[in-house]
């Protein structure tokens, strides 16, 4: 009697530890390469088609102020993806991540399957510690999205050639995540992180992608200028070195146009992933994140790349979506990527690490917050230093000792610097202050002022092409074949 009732004992425990780890949110994460939030649809912008990231706003939750907090380095991806990973501030990371607990190390370690494609910038150890599984991953090298070097991870868990590959990018990544989706028979929960490379450069997206915009061109940036008013240390760099200065308004308009047909083909590749997801049954219990490593400039303030601290090179798309996150609602409570991990351990019932930087946005969608922090740090290499709240930001360059001022509520597009009226004077004091105190909570030594500033004034003497030298495929594949 009593063997039989511990057979039934032992039974019933391992029926519910199987419901319990059954019942665990699954978690699909999204996340794009250089893109800007103005180019969803769903997001105010009716000259760019996204259905897809626009269902997954209508049926989820967005934080409209989300950002990168910047990066040590002129590849920007590569402290933001640490940042994401770790949920630590770049200061604090090393760019292999190394003695870092990661998310997807977390994860493995309770319970759930891990699985990784697309773009790794951490190097290979710090993957290797994250996922179980893999298929189609690149860590680096890319010049063509239709020739992209990658890895398998194979059973015995090495990182394999493959073999190359023809597919575009956005299909191959896809293509790998929903053979993971739907060879997953487990009860076990998984974590699928799909970091597609698109929209970066090359620009170079499927002809009829490219053709749709333009016939349709979308508008220039409202801040178009043919170039930056002054030289803010990082004007020659690989990214600004794709179209010549100054910026002429078809430079830019073919840019954008080709970077919206990057956009559209790759929220169709989401649309193929979220489709496969609920194919499978499991879509009613997946969080599905959409996420982008940072904005992108495209001739915002005369500029291309993502080298700066304004609004459309730090802001980053994030949407969450799935049991328990309000449908079609949205904040715009100041978040960084780097959030993502803490919300994820409280959606997932796993522990976080102690020393996170990063603070869950779920309080947020549940009405227990507003918000979770009421300023926050935007930096890049020791060029630029900001810090903004609700309405006011702050940008000081310490080389050259300039300090811009912005009103974002009645200025978002950061047009009109009002650091030099005197009514602002105090203003400018009291968020230095908060600059200074961000950066020693953060370990950040950066003086924000220098004894002999380097001139404001553009020389860009030797920095000139002839035109058809200009073309950013061109100086891509030539002269930037290692670096994406």
């Amino acid at each position: 009697m009593n063997r039989l009732f511990s057979c039934v004992l032992l039974t019933a425990l391992f029926a519910d530890a199987a419901a319990a780890q059954a019942s665990r949110p699954n978690v699909l994460l999204l996340f794009a390469d250089d893109q800007r939030v103005d180019t969803i649809s769903a997001w105010d912008n009716p000259h760019i088609r996204t259905p897809n990231i626009d269902r997954l706003a209508e049926r989820g939750f967005s934080f409209r102020g989300n950002y990168c907090m910047g990066g040590d380095s002129g590849a920007v991806c590569i402290p933001s993806r640490a940042m994401l990973n770790s949920g630590r501030a770049f200061f604090r990371l090393r760019h292999d991540l190394g003695g870092e607990k990661l998310l997807g190390e977390l994860l493995g370690e309770n319970g759930y399957t891990t699985f990784a494609t697309g773009k790794w910038h951490n190097q290979e150890p710090s993957w290797l510690r994250s996922f179980q599984k893999g298929k189609a991953v690149m860590f680096g090298g890319m010049s063509d999205h239709t020739k992209v070097p990658i890895k398998d991870l194979s059973p015995e868990g090495k990182l394999v050639d493959p073999g190359p590959t023809r597919k575009f990018s956005s299909v191959l990544f896809a293509d790998s995540v929903i053979e993971f989706l739907e060879g997953h028979k487990s009860d076990r929960p998984f974590y699928a992180y799909v970091a597609f490379t698109a929209p970066h450069d090359p620009r170079q997206p499927p002809m009829r992608y490219r053709e749709e915009y333009y016939r349709n061109r979308p508008p220039l940036p409202a801040n178009f200028l043919p170039q930056h008013p002054f030289q803010n240390g990082e004007l020659t760099g690989r990214d600004e070195s794709l179209g010549a200065w100054p910026r002429t308004t078809q430079l830019v308009s073919d840019q954008l146009a080709e970077y919206y047909g990057l956009v559209t083909h790759l929220d169709e590749q989401v649309g193929r992933v979220l489709k496969a997801l609920e194919a499978t049954g499991k879509a009613d219990n997946t969080i599905v994140i959409y996420a982008a490593d940072h904005g992108l400039a495209v001739g915002s303030h005369g500029l291309l790349g993502k080298q700066n601290v304004y609004e459309h090179s730090m802001r980053a798309p994030l949407i969450f979506m799935g049991p328990g996150v309000p449908r079609g609602k949205s904040s715009d409570s100041l978040t960084y990527l780097l959030d993502i991990y803490p919300t994820l351990c409280e959606l997932t019932g796993v522990k976080p690490p102690s020393g996170l930087d990063g603070h869950s946005l779920a309080p947020i969608w549940r009405g227990q917050k507003t918000s979770v922090r009421e300023t926050l740090l935007l930096a890049y290499k020791g060029l630029m230093r900001s810090v903004r709240n609700e309405r006011w930001k702050l940008i000081r360059y310490p080389p050259i000792n300039h300090v811009q001022l912005f009103d974002l509520v009645n200025d978002p597009q950061e047009v009109k610097n009002l650091a030099e009226e005197p009514r602002h004077k105090a203003r400018i004091e009291q968020m230095t202050t908060q600059l200074r105190e961000w950066q020693k909570k953060l370990g950040d030594d950066q003086a924000l002022t220098v004894s002999n500033p380097e001139p404001k004034e553009i020389d860009l003497t030797g920095h000139e092409r002839t035109p058809d030298r200009w073309q950013p495929q061109y100086l891509v594949e030539k002269y930037f074949p290692n670096w994406y």
